[in-house]
């Protein structure tokens, strides 16, 4: 089993950058696929990023790309989430994911196995 703990949300004006932390504890993170999440009320939880247990091709959303950064440190059993040029449209809760043992990403939330706690991220215009 894997526990996962966000870090690193908060308050930013549009234009300026975060960088989210999950960090996980349990056996066999190296194994786990790993994906960035994030829900506002109005929609669906969406995956903005994720990283496969193999930290090879990584996934974006469209509208991210170029913008954002996933990468992961199996030492440290961290997977971090790079965020720049902040929009408003980026405010949501953030959500980190695991998915494994030693299978591919997915972009469908229903496909994770564990979940952190979230970590809200404003960005104001």
């Amino acid at each position: 089993q894997v526990q996962l703990v966000e870090s690193g949300g908060g308050l930013v004006q549009t234009g300026g950058s975060l960088n989210l932390s999950c960090s996980a504890s349990g056996r066999g993170f190296s194994s786990y696929s790993m994906g960035w999440f994030r829900r506002v009320p109005w929609k669906e939880r969406e995956c903005v990023a994720a990283i496969s247990w193999r930290n090879n091709a990584p996934y974006y959303l469209d509208t991210v790309k170029g913008r954002f950064i996933i990468s992961r440190d199996n030492a440290k059993s961290t997977v971090t989430l790079q965020m720049n040029s902040l929009r408003p449209e980026d405010t949501a809760v953030y959500y980190c994911a695991a998915k494994g043992p030693r299978s591919p990403f997915e972009i469908r939330s229903e496909q994770y196995d564990y979940w952190g706690q979230g970590t809200q991220v404003t960005v104001s215009s």
